[in-house]
């Protein structure tokens, strides 16, 4: 057996935040080599940041790229580490994976197939590098080899024997029908790193285990995925979810979800095991080939790895029969733990109805409190948030909750006690501080000018909809203004069913600068509110509810008092 430990990282990475991005780096880096791993592979764009968007054409970003990288290149000294930043050449930007070996940057592959789909935009920025090209170019202060590449890295001393091939496949470039997988393995590759930035949707970590296990298997070698991790840009969710699969195996999977600034996973894999199988199989390489231009041989000296029992476990709620609840408490609350403290915002209000949806904003805030401080702690949560006053003195997490969220209950001569008692509830229950306004006269203010101004009264009998949406519209100011005086973000509570049938009132509950279930249907809402009120996410160690009773009960007002 020919033993080699590789590692991925998830990273939790902030567009064009050099010193926080590095930091993370040389801390996953720093990781890898505690855990003896020799091979890392970090994530797509990993030092300017994924959502650079047309920063990326900058002169000052390429170079600034270029300058941590270089400063990084020290930090890799016994490792093999995999970095992603923009690369200019010729007359296109590429989206590269810089390859350093012992200290030293050895070359770069580039992107072959860019994500121009939903919410990706790479072709705006990249251009896609064409199969079987290679270039030279002056990074980082060293003139090296950029394009599709493999490098074979080894072979000196070390006590693995001859060299292990290296090949990328980054991100949209395992999502492809002709994977540049397979080529890769014909021409030696017994190693495919993919350093992704590929974004959270329900599901979607079932595709990416397929597409690394088909990888592994069909091409014969090991798979090692990275992802980005948390809320990047502001724009999408990142997940983590590091992969490594070998020979059709998985050997191992990271947590996903996790508050954490970055996560390592590490694994053995066998490469003599690879080898044989791609001489029994269709990935048998071309020996008649010149691929000598395309490979880049580098000396390293691989340390022992002792054989040692593998498994690949994964959270229990990934595999229940509540997936896509699970995925959705975590998703969201993570989000808007990582935009609170990136935007350096001083907590969140919500517009209170009493009703299903501004209920479900709300519990994710609690829920974004009580999974981050479950995993990180009181201590850590705190100095992530330090900037927040009153944050370091709490010692509960509804103290946390009461300081970071306010809720408004906002009334009109229209509005029911049955809303007003579920909306204080649900609020008491997660431990929010709760507000009332009462916004009856603004809202007589508004019907009595633009009455004078038609020249008749409006009525509800033949104004019904424009006397409803300006209750609505005239909540909107309020809330702003508390969100103002304490620098807090607004949180909108439309959700995507009632967008898409037009039922909603713009400037009501459209309004907010950060829309958590925006995307989310309202059937959805429903059965996760009724799930909520019974069971609740799964902790990761134990199942069980991470929802307080008293939040259940506050549930159990919101589902069953018609509001829905």
């Amino acid at each position: 057996m020919k033993l080699v430990k590789v590692a991925a990282a998830a990273l939790n990475q902030t567009p064009l935040d050099w010193d926080r991005n590095a930091a993370n780096i040389v801390s996953a880096i720093e990781r890898a080599r505690a855990d003896g791993a020799s091979i890392l592979c970090l994530p797509e764009l990993c030092i300017t940041g994924y959502g650079c968007e047309d920063a990326f054409h900058s002169s000052a970003t390429m170079a600034t790229a270029q300058q941590v990288l270089g400063e990084i290149l020290p930090e890799t000294h016994g490792l093999i580490v995999a970095l992603g930043l923009p690369v200019f050449c010729g007359d296109g930007l590429f989206n590269t994976a810089a390859l350093a070996v012992d200290g030293r940057l050895v070359g770069l592959a580039a992107k072959q197939n860019l994500a121009g789909r939903g919410i990706h935009y790479e072709p705006r920025w990249f251009k896609p590098w064409p199969a079987g090209e290679v270039a030279n170019v002056q990074v980082a202060g060293s003139r090296v080899p950029l394009g599709d590449l493999v490098f074979k890295c080894g072979g000196v001393g070390g006590n693995i024997g001859g060299s292990v091939g290296i090949g990328f496949e980054i991100c949209e470039d395992a999502w492809v029908a002709d994977r540049p997988g397979r080529e890769l393995a014909l021409r030696g590759a017994d190693l495919i790193l993919n350093p992704s930035a590929s974004h959270f949707a329900f599901d979607k970590q079932e595709i990416r285990r397929r597409f690394v296990l088909e990888g592994s298997r069909a091409f014969a070698v090991s798979y090692v995925y990275a992802n980005l991790l948390g809320n990047e840009a502001g724009r999408a969710i990142y997940d983590g979810g590091t992969l490594i699969a070998s020979a059709g195996r998985m050997i191992r999977q990271g947590p996903r979800f996790s508050f954490q600034l970055f996560h390592v996973q590490s694994a053995l894999i066998d490469v003599d095991e690879t080898r044989a199988l791609r001489v029994q199989g269709a990935s048998k390489p071309d020996v008649d080939a010149d691929h000598s231009s395309a490979s880049v041989h580098v000396e390293f000296e691989f340390p022992p790895a002792p054989p040692d029992t593998q498994a690949a476990p994964r959270a229990n709620w990934e595999d229940s029969a509540t997936t896509k609840e699970e995925e959705f408490s975590r998703a969201v609350p993570l989000a808007l733990f990582d935009y609170l403290q990136k935007s350096r915002s001083g907590g969140f209000v919500v517009s209170m109805s009493g009703g299903a949806d501004s209920a479900a904003v709300s519990t994710l805030v609690a829920l974004m409190v009580d999974s981050a401080v479950r995993e990180l702690g009181f201590a850590a949560f705190a100095e992530r948030l330090a900037y927040i006053p009153g944050i370091s003195d709490a010692r509960k997490t509804k103290d946390i909750v009461r300081r970071l969220l306010t809720c408004v209950y906002q009334s009109t001569r229209n509005s029911s006690q049955t809303t007003r008692d579920a909306a204080s509830a649900v609020a008491d229950a997660l431990g929010a501080e709760f507000l009332q306004f009462d916004v009856d006269q603004i809202v007589q203010s508004y019907v009595d000018m633009v009455s004078a101004a038609v020249g008749r009264e409006l009525t509800w009998q033949q104004d019904d909809v424009t006397l409803q949406n300006i209750q609505a519209r005239a909540r909107a100011p309020g809330v702003w203004m508390l969100a103002n005086l304490r620098g807090a973000l607004l949180l909108a509570t439309s959700n995507r069913s009632e967008a898409a049938v037009g039922y909603a009132t713009m400037d009501g509950d459209t309004c907010g600068g950060l829309s958590p279930i925006a995307g989310i249907d309202k059937a959805f809402l429903r059965d996760w509110l009724r799930w909520m009120e019974t069971t609740g996410p799964a902790d990761s160690m134990q199942a069980q509810s991470i929802i307080a009773a008293d939040l259940v009960r506050g549930m159990g007002i919101v589902t069953s008092c018609g509001v829905l």
